[in-house]
């Protein structure tokens, strides 16, 4: 069965005929600087959810609200466990 990818519940032709009609209104020549515009849009949208972020985690760590160390130690024993899953998991699928 041919499973075709979808970006938010819209199909590939759809998405071909929305680009068809923005085409239409604004004109090939537009079209460079409508997407530069937006690049630059999502861009400043990502430098300020990273700045804030950053602000939240560093306001965090000087409340002493994150305990980094905890944080990390929990993390080691996620991947430790992980790889002895993944070896046991192995054997198992090179048995059958």
């Amino acid at each position: 069965m041919i499973k075709l990818s979808t970006l938010l519940f819209i199909g590939g032709t759809e998405i071909v005929f929305i680009l068809f009609i923005v085409v239409l209104v604004f004109g090939a020549d537009k079209l460079p600087e409508i997407a530069r515009g937006l690049g630059k849009g999502m861009r400043t949208l990502k430098d300020a959810t990273n700045d804030i972020k950053h602000e939240v985690t560093k306001s965090a760590r000087e409340s002493n609200i994150i305990d980094t160390d905890v944080a990390k130690d929990v993390q080691e024993e996620i991947n430790k466990i992980k790889d002895e899953v993944e070896d046991f998991s192995g054997s198992i699928k090179r048995n059958q």
